[in-house]
């Protein structure tokens, strides 16, 4: 059950993990809901994905060479500092009670820029680290407990966000403070993980092919891009994240205090989900594991955008999470079984570049998306059109059956 944790190195890099998206799904949190509550436009959060996603894959095709390439550590530490930086920028904007709503909606969207630029350095160099730092036999189990780092993190944010600025009443300002503090930890534990030499090691090789190797693997590798592509089409069509302080507002009526519940409850079902596969692998019949886990995402979701009742809507938010943790695991696993040691951070910044499309520009399509139709039909399309991508790709991979080592 806890196999990952036998190998030393990976303990620190749980804890940089848990305490990363930790510190950051507090300040995601606290910048939706303030630019909610200064604006009451659903649009400012669809702007607020775009402006961290656009940075984030466009650096993520760069990263994931300067991870193969370079030092690892080094190009983590940063990540962090620029984060540092830009958490700090929006805890100043936040709370300068003179300053127009127009600067301060500039001065926050262009901190997310940066955020962006540093999450695609971070995000390969921490996979490329991590999977080299982990025996083979082990990628499942890290895979497993990788995943409840994150979503701790994700259920930990937001629920600190509803307790700090909802029920202790503290500041902008004071909630972001706690963020910073949090990335700092993450830092001093990076000192205690090794570093490993870069991959690429001939200095005259031509980064742009080097970059466009890692496209090529993934491309002919059609189980790896259908992996990918899934998680692209469910979470950029199906996510509700970026809603969720519209629905706490103005559907549930159960402001602040509501908002970090519902934050919280798909966190809390990835969590105890992720925990179960600990002991029960959802990597034998791994494809098909894969495909049942989005339909039940979607069809969560469908339930969620009907739901008028809180505790109903937490259920299903429950639910989603639970079936996402499934298609997480699966997916990471995938990730580190398949590509070669050299590829692993250029391939991991191909899977980066997926997922921001699928989490940020998801935020935008749900912003625009609720703009126009409305949130809760907004919603109910998205979901169906889930549906039918993962009906589109079992037609397309109906004699393909994976099982992978746990």
């Amino acid at each position: 059950m806890t196999l990952a944790f036998q190998n030393p190195p990976f303990k620190w890099l749980f804890g940089i993990t848990f305490l990363m998206t930790f510190a950051i799904f507090i300040h995601d949190t606290l910048v939706g809901y303030a630019l909610y509550q200064m604006t009451k436009d659903p649009m400012v959060l669809g702007f607020m994905g775009l402006a961290e996603s656009i940075p984030y894959i466009f650096m993520s095709i760069f990263g994931g060479y300067v991870a193969d390439k370079y030092n690892k550590k080094r190009t983590i530490v940063l990540a962090f500092l620029i984060l540092i930086a830009a958490v700090s920028c929006v805890a100043y904007v936040l709370s300068a009670t003179q300053m127009q709503l127009s600067a301060k909606l500039t001065l926050i969207y262009t901190a997310l820029v940066f955020s962006g630029f540093a999450r695609g350095f971070y995000a390969p160099a921490k996979f490329s680290l991590q999977t080299a730092l982990t025996p083979k036999e082990h990628y499942g189990n890290a895979a497993t407990w990788g995943g409840i780092a994150w979503q701790a993190g994700m259920i930990g944010g937001p629920a600190t966000f509803g307790l700090l600025y909802g029920v202790f009443k503290f500041s902008y300002l004071e909630t972001l403070s706690f963020v910073i503090g949090f990335l700092v930890l993450a830092l001093i534990f990076l000192i205690f993980v090794p570093n490993v030499s870069p991959e690429i090691q001939d200095k005259v090789e031509n980064m742009f092919q080097s970059i466009k190797e890692g496209f090529q693997f993934v491309k002919n590798e059609k189980i790896l891009l259908y992996a990918i592509s899934l998680d692209l089409f469910s979470v950029l069509f199906g996510g509700i994240v970026a809603l969720l302080p519209v629905f706490a507002e103005d559907i549930l009526h159960v402001g602040a205090d509501g908002l970090g519940l519902l934050a919280a409850a798909s966190s809390t079902g990835a969590v105890l989900t992720m925990l179960l596969l600990t002991r029960f692998s959802p990597l034998k019949n791994a494809w098909k594991n894969l495909l049942l886990a989005i339909t039940g995402f979607a069809l969560a979701t469908i339930v969620f955008a009907l739901s008028t009742h809180f505790w109903l809507s937490v259920a299903m938010l429950f639910l989603i999470g639970a079936f996402d943790s499934i298609s997480v695991v699966i997916r990471h696993a995938i990730m580190q079984y398949l590509p070669p040691a050299h590829l692993r951070g250029r391939v991991a910044s191909v899977n980066g570049m997926f997922i921001s499309a699928s989490n940020e520009i998801g935020r935008f399509e749900s912003g625009v998306a609720a703009k126009l139709l409305g949130t809760v039909p907004s919603v109910l399309f998205g979901a169906g059109v889930t549906l039918a991508i993962v009906g589109f790709v079992a037609f397309r991979t109906k004699n393909v059956k994976l099982t992978l080592e746990s």
